[in-house]
């Protein structure tokens, strides 16, 4: 059994996940780790451990909590919405929050975080906010009223500004002027909340993995010079832009017009496209296939994977899988189009799909090639005038940025651009059990397959004595069972057909090589069947007990679903069920961190798969699963200092109760422990396991190893059976305002024109709008000016936030405010200043971007991570914090494009129409 301390043993394991057996239900007696005798962890009863697929578990937890994390026996299901970062952290032995209160001393900067609205009732201990109640008695000519925030100390009058206004405690009402004070909407006191109702969540025996301690998350940075696919690795912005879609055809047609060549202008052919950290060490001459032979073709005789052969770059993890790409017809032409060669329409240029993060890119060439007299120095046929590998070559070296690029790799990176599919690797020392039953069921789907031995660090590509070379890529062509008979016994034997991409005797010596005596004993009909042959051409076969005696990496590339085509579906050919989704971390809103940062863990984007069958042939009723985090666009930042993400990811059983939950609050985290996980967070391109896991409902959280880490990503989850997987969030819209920004109220009753507190409002913009009637935006920023002192801190609004809240009333685009839509503003900017002063504890100025999402459901609307994402990206700080301005601008963007919105909506379908001139003319205006 496999631990948390001793797997994996390097950065190359990485192809099975860690299980956590407790987390999925089985107790201490199903599971023998060597613990103890007599019933305990590995002792007499070591033998009833239930079946779990093979793959490492994760240590089982100890009766002490581990990592601070509590043991626990019951939730409720308000407390999965409430968080809050700094506040109270229940004691490690500590129950769910129950009706227990939290104690009447503690400060206000523990008040929870709401996720969501919470119901809250009276009598808490949670104290109320600091802003003792101000009677409004004291304030001349108006009424006693209660008002929620404290006086600060008075200011002295502006001259000139507001002559007949009296000194006012700032904050203690509207703005004055014209002599008289005006008054606050009638907000009483914010109620003191309490705890949540006593309904539980599952129970541990309802939900195993509530009272499950969560193990520290782990992480591993791989040196660069041991990540060999990142070696050297240096792409150029320019070099990315390579010609697309329809653009071929159009330039190939233009260049055959004008009698012309193409050349192609964003990957020249000079030094700077071969290498980018020194210079040549001779002359490279590029040349067109015509000037090197007299008749070049694109093919010669088809394509195969004898085509593919090594030249002086270190490039063998490419030619392996440019080799295995030849294996599989609809694969090969998706890659490299047949609508090409060198007689027909000929100008010189040509064209190549590859998969870059989700979508084909297509990437256009000129067919110079770089030469050392006259021969081709890099990638090449064995047929001197076969040139499409060479083509390919050259493609894949300008989506990268120059040849020297492609100096050292894996080949599970070639081969997912080459395919659109998912890699998985093991340590073949490390590999479960059942990884020949994993590799012919890839070998059924028409997976692509590589692997390679442990470079010898002291010689490069060294030989071993069976004839294998070290740190060396080879393709992996054919894996099935052989029929076997000899003298003694008959039976099947696991087989591994494989080739060196240098193409030449570089082959293997032991049993089952070239003329081997071995393969006396197969039958002549079954060498027949799988085309057997003893040329020297790198090709050779292994028993599988040889593979894993010799090798130390396997790699699969298992194709996406729309891979295969109807006929080999239809020859029933397993394929793989995929579902994936698009993401990002922001800063201080979406990057949370892995597990081990709980407070800002359950920030991170969300999503919910549900496996509904187990798999066809599986006799433990579980399910395969494969998950693929791949972070997006950092090769090509790399030149500016910006190298890969330490990334992983976490995944969690859900209840049909958990499910109406969206997205999960920290709670939910806190109680319960993941019931898989990547074994490491590891700065790779991408990190990638598979599991199996009972059916049901699960919740994958992928995330950086450290919060307010920024980056894009793709996730992708790959099944034997059907999977259904959608992101766990919000819903975009309106929502409740919270208990305690808004507290209930007596029924709303129509405005009496003799209301004092009205009749004070209308004298004071009677004052301010003078003879028209109106407010513009610059009369209203000297009210907003000098009544919000105490949040802004002396700096006064921007001319831009005033102008859209003008514009957010402003119905029939004046410019200007009257009364009503003056006193609607007011009301909805007390609302907001008084959820920002809810959320910003300390009184710094700004709230915490993770506190975002908090503070605009509190004030009653309701987003998603991507709206959250773009508000951070547009108001928020290079720190992260969202100060009181801008968080006012959030507020009146959201209601304002909402209410637009639902304002066309006329029949709640979530569709609107606007043309092109009324949407300019309403967005650019608010």
């Amino acid at each position: 059994m496999y631990s948390i301390e001793n797997y994996p043993k390097n950065y190359r394991a990485s192809g099975i996940g860690l299980v956590n057996l407790a987390a999925l239900g089985y107790s201490e007696n199903e599971v023998g780790s060597g613990r103890g005798k007599g019933g305990g962890i590995g002792g007499s009863n070591a033998n009833s451990k239930p079946k779990t697929g093979l793959y490492p578990s994760l240590p089982y937890p100890s009766s002490d909590s581990v990592g601070g994390m509590p043991y626990v026996v019951k939730q409720t299901t308000h407390a999965q919405n409430a968080s809050f970062t700094g506040g109270p952290t229940a004691p490690a032995s500590a129950p769910y929050p129950s009706s227990t209160p939290y104690p009447s001393s503690a400060p206000y900067s523990q008040l929870p975080y709401p996720q969501m609205p919470q119901p809250y009732g009276g009598g808490g201990a949670i104290p109320s906010l600091p802003y003792p109640t101000v009677p409004l008695a004291a304030m001349p000519g108006l009424p006693s009223m209660p008002m929620p925030y404290a006086p600060t100390t008075p200011q002295p009058q502006t001259p000139g500004l507001y002559p007949t206004l009296p000194t006012l405690p700032t904050g203690a009402g509207y703005p004055m002027g014209g002599g008289m004070p005006m008054p606050m909407p009638s907000f009483p006191p914010l109620p003191t909340p309490t705890a949540p109702p006593p309904e539980s969540a599952p129970s541990p025996e309802e939900e195993p993995s509530v009272g499950v301690a969560e193990l520290a998350f782990t992480s591993m940075k791989v040196p660069e010079n041991e990540n060999m696919f990142w070696l050297g690795r240096k792409a150029a912005s320019t070099r990315q832009q390579s010609v697309r879609g329809g653009d071929f055809a159009t330039l190939r047609d233009s260049c055959v017009s004008n009698g012309t060549l193409f050349e192609d202008p964003d990957f020249p052919a000079n030094n700077d496209s071969l290498m980018f950290s020194r210079r040549p060490d001779r002359y490279i001459e590029w040349l067109r296939p015509s000037e090197i032979v007299d008749d070049p073709q694109f093919f010669v005789e088809g394509y195969s994977r004898f085509d593919v052969q090594q030249g002086e770059l270190g490039d063998c993890w490419l030619l392996a899988a440019a080799a295995n790409l030849t294996q599989d017809a609809n694969l090969f032409f998706r890659v490299i189009p047949p609508d090409q060669d060198f007689q027909e329409n000929y100008a010189g240029i040509f064209h190549f799909k590859f998969w870059q993060y989700g979508k084909w890119v297509e990437v256009v060439i000129d067919d110079r090639l770089p030469t050392y007299h006259g021969e081709l120095i890099y990638m090449h046929s064995t047929e001197k005038n076969e040139f499409w590998s060479a083509l390919l070559e050259k493609a894949y070296a300008k989506l990268h940025g120059s040849y020297e690029a492609l100096k050292g790799g894996t080949t599970c990176e070639a081969m997912e651009d080459f395919t659109g599919g998912v890699t998985e690797w093991y340590d073949i020392k490390e590999a479960p059990p059942n990884l020949f039953s994993i590799m012919i069921k890839a070998s059924e789907r028409g997976s692509m397959m590589g692997c390679s031995l442990e470079p010898d660090p002291h010689v490069l590509e060294a030989e071993t004595r069976e004839g294998l070379i070290r740190g060396h890529a080879y393709s992996i062509t054919k894996v099935c069972m052989l029929d076997i008979a000899t003298p003694n016994r008959q039976g099947k034997l696991p087989m591994i057909r494989m080739r060196n991409p240098w193409g030449n005797d570089a082959e293997w010596n032991g049993p089952w090589s070239d003329s081997s005596p071995e393969w006396r004993f197969i039958p002549d009909h079954q060498k027949e069947s799988i085309g057997l042959n003893f040329d020297r051409d790198g090709e050779f076969w292994m028993s599988f007990q040889d593979f894993l005696n010799h090798f130390d990496r396997v790699e699969i590339c298992n194709l996406s679903p729309d891979s295969l085509t109807d006929e080999q579906e239809n020859r029933s050919r397993r394929k793989w069920e995929m579902s994936m989704f698009e993401g990002e971390w922001t800063s201080g809103v979406t990057a949370g961190g892995c597990r081990n940062f709980l407070e800002t863990f359950w920030h991170n984007p969300q999503y919910i798969v549900s496996l509904e069958d187990p798999d066809e042939e599986d006799d433990d009723g579980k399910c395969t699963v494969i998950v693929a985090l791949m972070q997006k666009n950092r090769r090509s930042k790399r030149n500016v200092g910006i190298d890969c993400l330490t990334i992983g990811f976490a995944i969690y059983h859900l209840t049909d109760r958990d499910l109406l939950v969206k997205p999960q609050g920290l709670n939910f985290f806190k109680y319960r422990a993941s019931v898989a996980r990547s074994p490491h967070f590891i700065n790779t391109r991408e990190v990638c396991a598979r599991f199996k896991l009972p059916p049901g409902h699960y919740l994958i959280v992928p995330s950086t190893f450290d919060p307010n880490e920024e980056g894009e990503f793709i996730i992708r989850v790959f099944s034997e059976t059907m999977n259904n997987m959608e992101e766990n969030d919000d819903t975009v819209g309106f929502g409740e305002t919270d208990d305690r920004i808004a507290p209930a109220l007596p029924p709303p009753t129509p405005k009496e024109e003799d209301d004092p507190q009205r009749i004070a409002l209308q004298r004071l913009f009677n004052s301010v709008a003078g003879d028209d009637g109106e407010v513009d935006w610059q009369e209203l920023k000297r009210i907003l000016d000098h009544s919000m002192r105490d949040v802004m801190g002396g700096e006064g609004f921007s001319k831009d936030a005033v102008r859209s809240m003008v514009a957010m009333l402003d119905k029939d685009h004046s410019g200007r405010l009257g009364f009503e839509e003056f006193e609607a503003l007011l009301t909805d900017i007390a609302k907001w200043r008084a959820v920002f002063k809810l959320y910003d504890s300390r009184r710094t100025g700004s709230i915490d971007g993770f506190h975002l999402r908090g503070a605009l459901n509190s004030a009653g609307y309701h987003l998603n991570n991507r709206l959250l994402n773009a508000l951070a990206h547009r108001y928020g700080s290079r720190e992260g914090k969202v100060p009181f301005d801008d968080f006012l601008m959030c507020a009146i963007k959201v209601k304002t494009f909402i209410e637009m919105f639902r304002e066309r909506d006329t029949d709640n379908s979530d569709t609107a129409f606007f043309n092109l001139d009324d949407w300019l003319e309403r967005t650019i205006y608010s």
